[in-house]
């Protein structure tokens, strides 16, 4: 599932006139770079949820013929990452699913959604999370989110002044996940503490450089990050 209902706010002016999952990095929209990376490891269906633009974004993504889209439609009232996911629940089967915000890119010096893959263990785990080091990451100024046993396991960062590691927008969890959660809008975060609490959420870190394209200042620096790689 492929989060790409949100407003964009904090992309202005770039979304007053498209949903941010079409702002260009690289000459390529943020919705095709997360596609991309999902082809890659053979993702053959992706649920995408619409709000902002929502036809435009529609429009766009009808132009792939390399994965099947299929529309969860969040016209009438956006749901957040919780919400989105519960609503798409019917369009998701029942096999573990990747669940990505629009908002990530990254240069992958290793493997890391075959390494979130590997990790997955849907005995042991509720979720388990893509992450990246803090350290030169580009459009993240935070305290960082979590840290990492060696077996994987995520503690929240809770009353620390820091943790190095923070989540850079694509996990893999159950598609019920969020079955129990509240009617209308909510976020993943709560379910996600609950779920470390029970020693049931996991993590692997990105070898590569992170860019969270939030704003044009990130769209910016990450354009310019990208070209030195070409």
């Amino acid at each position: 599932m492929v989060l790409a209902a949100g407003l964009g706010t904090r992309m202005r002016p770039l979304t007053d006139d498209r949903p941010k999952a079409l702002v260009e990095v690289g000459g390529r929209a943020l919705i095709d770079h997360v596609l991309d990376r999902l082809v890659a490891v053979g993702v053959q269906t992706a649920v995408v949820n619409v709000h902002w633009f929502a036809e435009r974004l529609e429009q766009h993504l009808a132009q792939r013929n390399d994965i099947r889209i299929v529309i969860s439609d969040e016209r009438e009232a956006l749901l957040e990452t919780g919400g989105g996911l519960k609503k798409a629940k019917p369009l998701l089967g029942d096999d573990p699913v990747f669940v990505a915000n629009i908002d990530s890119v990254w240069i992958d010096r290793g493997d890391a959604l075959n390494d979130l893959i590997g990790l997955w263990n849907e005995q042991h785990m509720d979720a388990a999370l893509l992450l990246a080091r803090r350290e030169g990451a580009i459009g993240f100024d935070g305290a960082g989110d979590f840290s990492v046993a060696d077996d994987g396991q995520l503690a929240f960062r809770g009353d620390r002044a820091e943790v190095p590691f923070a989540y850079m927008g694509v996990h893999i969890t159950h598609p019920n996940y969020a079955d129990n959660g509240p009617d209308g809008a909510f976020s993943l975060s709560p379910l996600w503490r609950a779920s470390a609490q029970a020693g049931r959420l996991f993590g692997t870190v990105l070898d590569g450089d992170w860019m969270h394209v939030g704003d044009p200042q990130a769209r910016d620096a990450a354009e310019a990050k990208l070209a030195k790689q070409d």
